[in-house]
């Protein structure tokens, strides 16, 4: 969790926690208020929206000066009714135990709240049914997530399926595994779906979306490759000369949650393409600055870009 002593004054921090019922979300936050990066001046307002099996222990949040307050229902969590709460307690920040079966996507705060960090707890034994039932749910729980934590994953093998899919909802978040003991699990190398010693690695319509997330997090594997795959060409008048992205659209969760993949490209050919038609790209893959990106990430550098053939369907992960 983010260091409370670097929040800007200007706002009221809102640590949002979040996760179905029963996916550690007290225990964390408890866990959270004893470190020493959480400790600060002032009162804690810790609102809690879901009532678990783990209650929060008095003696801690006395400790930590921090004041408890229990909403029952989401027609409570109007932003009139959030600065009733801040007037009463005068906190200095605000922490938010999230009710996992309310919409994320319908919570208002005051102007003058900002969400400081998000984080999302999972227990990977109800993953799938949450994932397979509820799956909008989840979605706005992940999407603006700066780290999500899934734990239980006691005999769980094979987490990299999980991870694509967490990602593909998650972009710029950290997803990190743990077992019963709190131990972050390792991941093994998957087979990929490409042969990545290739001296062009070549990626299918199928594999678009396991080499892009891949591509994001494994800068080791990818520097230096060159790969082809056929996308669609998005342009902008922001882009410097000489730059367009390829990508492809994919489903995240749902036909209205739909997120345009691709990476930067700088192509001899940019000037001539338009938005919307579908090229072939044969690239090699560099890391470097890309404000999008806050930061270094994969940017292509085409050997050559030429049209081609639309490819039908979403990508899948």
């Amino acid at each position: 969790m983010s260091n409370i002593n670097e929040i800007n004054d200007d706002f009221m921090p809102v640590f949002l926690i979040n996760g179905f019922l029963e996916s550690g979300k007290t225990q964390f936050l408890q866990f959270t208020m004893e470190q020493d990066y959480f400790k600060a001046d002032g009162k804690t307002l810790l609102i809690v929206c879901e009532d678990g099996e783990t209650e929060y222990d008095e003696e801690l949040l006395k400790r930590n000066k921090t004041e408890a307050v229990f909403i029952e229902t989401m027609a409570e969590m109007t932003p009139d009714r959030l600065l009733e709460l801040e007037l009463l307690h005068n906190p200095e920040r605000i922490l938010i135990e999230w009710n996992g079966m309310w919409n994320q996507d319908q919570l208002k705060l005051p102007d003058d709240w900002k969400i400081y960090q998000q984080i999302t707890l999972i227990d990977m034994s109800t993953f799938d049914l949450y994932s397979a039932n509820m799956k909008p749910l989840l979605y706005a729980m992940v999407r603006d997530s700066e780290m999500v934590i899934c734990n239980r994953c006691d005999g769980i093998e094979d987490l990299s399926g999980y991870r694509r899919t967490l990602k593909a909802m998650c972009l710029g978040g950290e997803i990190i595994f743990e077992d019963s003991e709190g131990e972050v699990s390792e991941i093994a190398d998957e087979d990929l779906p490409y042969d990545i010693n290739a001296d062009v690695v070549e990626i299918s319509p199928e594999a678009y979306g396991i080499w892009y997330i891949d591509c994001m997090e494994r800068r080791d594997r990818y520097e230096g490759k060159t790969v082809e795959f056929t996308a669609m060409v998005l342009k902008s008048p922001e882009f410097p000369k000489n730059y367009f992205v390829p990508g492809r659209m994919a489903m995240t969760c749902c036909e209205d949650d739909m997120t345009f993949l691709g990476f930067v490209t700088k192509a001899r050919e940019a000037k001539s393409l338009e938005t919307k038609q579908w090229v072939r790209v044969r690239a090699k893959i560099a890391y470097e600055f890309w404000k999008d990106y806050d930061g270094e990430g994969p940017v292509l550098h085409a050997d050559s870009v030429v049209p081609a053939q639309p490819i039908r369907g979403y990508v899948q992960f």
